[in-house]
């Protein structure tokens, strides 16, 4: 046993630290710090390893074996722990107070109102898109109309009897800069 100690003890645990590092080749993202506690794990395992060695097989395979599963075991851990939810979060709705009479929504100190904030957003967007429909002639209107219903190049020209290039032409005016900045 004292042997197998001076071997793998020997210039810092190199032959120790060279083994977990074979072992944690198979596994990526690991950082420094990481294989510092796989290092570490490694001494606690290695004590293991050589109280429960029974010199059946080598303990070079016996060690690796016993490392192997302790260091999967440990990433095993971690990764659970990752996923694990947040456990804290509170809803603004839950309950508060001795009586469980109020929320937390009803003591916190805001004037934001979450409805009125999205209707001014849809009455700006409603009112921007007056004005650039304003902008556009009445075949532009019928075009982009017939665009939003889906229908091909093909099928409004036919509909509107315009050619490729007059179709082009209107295509160009309802997308020009000039019209489209106040939808921005």
């Amino acid at each position: 046993m004292e042997q197998i100690l001076i071997t793998y003890y020997a210039d810092n645990a190199r032959k120790l630290h060279r083994t977990v590092d074979r072992i944690l080749l198979r596994f990526g993202g690991l950082s420094n710090k990481d294989v510092d506690d796989f290092y570490s794990l490694a001494n606690e395992t290695f004590v293991y390893a050589m109280k429960r060695y029974d010199g059946e097989q080598s303990f070079e395979g016996f060690l690796y074996s016993c490392l192997s599963n302790k260091i999967k075991s440990e990433i095993t851990r971690r990764n659970r722990e990752k996923r694990k939810a947040d456990r804290m979060a509170v809803s603004i709705d839950m309950p508060v107070g001795e009586d469980g009479d109020c929320t937390l929504a009803d003591i916190l100190a805001d004037g934001f109102d979450t409805e009125q904030e999205v209707f001014a957003e849809l009455d700006s967007m409603a009112y921007k898109l007056e004005c650039y429909l304003a902008l556009l002639s009445k075949r532009q209107k019928k075009v982009l109309h017939l665009l939003a219903e889906c229908y091909k190049a093909a099928e409004i020209q036919e509909m509107l009897q315009m050619n490729q290039r007059e179709y082009a032409d209107e295509l160009k005016t309802i997308r020009a800069y000039e019209k489209i900045r106040i939808l921005l």
